[in-house]
Formats: C-alpha cells, structure tokens, sequence
C-alpha cells in the first residue's frame, strides 16, 4: 500500500523518479514514453467506443446498451490510471537495475473486450430490440 502511495505521488512530481538509481539509456526512458502513449491511445479508443454505444445504438435495449457502454468507458478510466502508474513503476525499475514490472491488467483488459465484443455479437445477430 506504502508503495501505490509513493507511485501516486510521482505521477505528479516524476522529477523525484530521478533521485532513484542511475539514469537508464534514453532509449528506453522512451520507450517506456511511448508504451505510455499506446496505452493512453487504448484508453481514448475504449472511451470513444462507449460514448459511440450510448449514441449510436438508441434502438438497443436501455439495459444493453448502458451496460455495454459503462464497460467500454470503465475499461478506459482504468486503462489511463494504468498507463501513468505502469509508466512510473517502468521508470523506476530501469532506474533501479530491477526487472520490469509485470501486470495482469492487460489479460483483464484482453478479457473485457473479448465480452463486450462477444455481447454485441449476439445482439447483432438476435437483433437489437431482443
């Protein structure tokens, strides 16, 4: 817990990440940089595909389409918090000489997708108002 704190923290202060360890090759500082864009990418794309589910499907049942809307723009929320705090425990590894860390939120993530894909499959082909 001590420690989500401190990551919290350096998601405002990131100039304190570099009073840990070395200064890792700028390569990979930019790397990390743009894993931390393709996961806010992601995180835009989910939002924008919930809002599209709300606004574009209104002859979908109210249940169905708020349900699957709410997933999409849930899975987005936590895939920019992800990104920031992925990003700082990334930077802080390298830093440190550490292994990168590892994360089950992409196989969750995988998941998520994977069921509201599979829900507007069955509602394309049961019909919308079904």
């Amino acid at each position: 817990m001590i420690e989500f704190v401190r990551n919290v923290r350096l998601w405002f202060a990131p100039e304190e990440i570099r009073e840990e360890g070395g200064t890792p090759d700028y390569r990979f500082s930019l790397a990390n940089e743009r894993t931390f864009l393709a996961w806010l990418r992601t995180a835009l794309a989910l939002i924008g595909g919930g809002f599209a589910v709300d606004q574009f499907l209104p002859d979908l049942r109210w249940g169905w389409r708020v349900g699957l809307a709410l997933a999409l723009l849930g899975a987005g929320v936590l895939c920019a918090l992800r990104a920031v705090n992925h990003w700082v425990r990334c930077e802080r590894a390298m830093r440190r000489g550490e292994d990168l860390p590892v994360s089950r939120f992409p196989a969750a993530l995988g998941v998520v997708v994977a069921v509201v894909a599979i829900a507007m499959v069955a509602l394309v082909l049961l019909g919308w108002e079904g």
